[in-house]
């Protein structure tokens, strides 16, 4: 009889197609919470997720701002020395929350990542007016001013279209991509 994943193991097979290491490769060196940009503004270092994965603590790491905040700069990527792909851990995991639905509800990152592949399968490409709305209300109503008016001045010189534009062969790229991205009736 098959026996059910640990945590450690669903996220380390998210992680396969990945060309790092392994996350039970990792040191504990602390060099991608170092080189971490936002790391003041985690909960957890990348380090510390790491290690709460490895320990299996579920609940705790989905529990967690960490992945969210992440930068996408790589950094920690480049230059881990056991070369763990911790960029990719970090996209890893918001699949995962975002699959399981353990997210908190008052999470901007989760509601703009989904609203994202949706816009992408629909359309082909990013289009700022459609993704603008799943973030935009959370920071209050001054900012909300701030964009719209940054908007309809970009509208106006021509620099954000009004419309979204095309991709050639749209059909064939959403098959393609639904394929890869199981998003379930979107």
């Amino acid at each position: 009889m098959a026996t059910r994943p640990s945590f450690s193991e669903e996220v380390s097979n998210l992680l396969h197609a990945s060309h790092g290491n392994p996350l039970k490769t990792c040191i504990q060196c602390g060099t991608c919470s170092g080189t971490c940009p936002v790391a003041e503004f985690m909960d957890h270092t990348p380090r510390r997720l790491i290690g709460m994965i490895n320990a299996n603590m579920k609940e705790e790491v989905l529990e967690s701002n960490t992945y969210w905040l992440c930068a996408s700069c790589f950094h920690c990527t480049v230059r881990c020395p056991s070369e763990i792909d911790i960029a990719g851990l970090m996209y890893g995991l918001k699949r995962y929350s975002i699959w399981k639905h353990t997210y908190s509800e008052d999470a901007v990152g989760p509601i703009f990542s989904e609203t994202f592949v949706k816009l992408i399968l629909r359309i082909g490409r990013s289009y700022e007016p459609v993704l603008a709305p799943s973030y935009i209300f959370s920071y209050g109503v001054r900012e909300f001013l701030n964009e719209a008016q940054t908007a309809t001045n970009l509208m106006l010189k021509g620099r954000l279209p009004v419309l979204p534009p095309r991709i050639k062969r749209l059909e064939n790229f959403k098959k393609v991509a639904n394929r890869i991205i199981p998003m379930g009736g979107s």
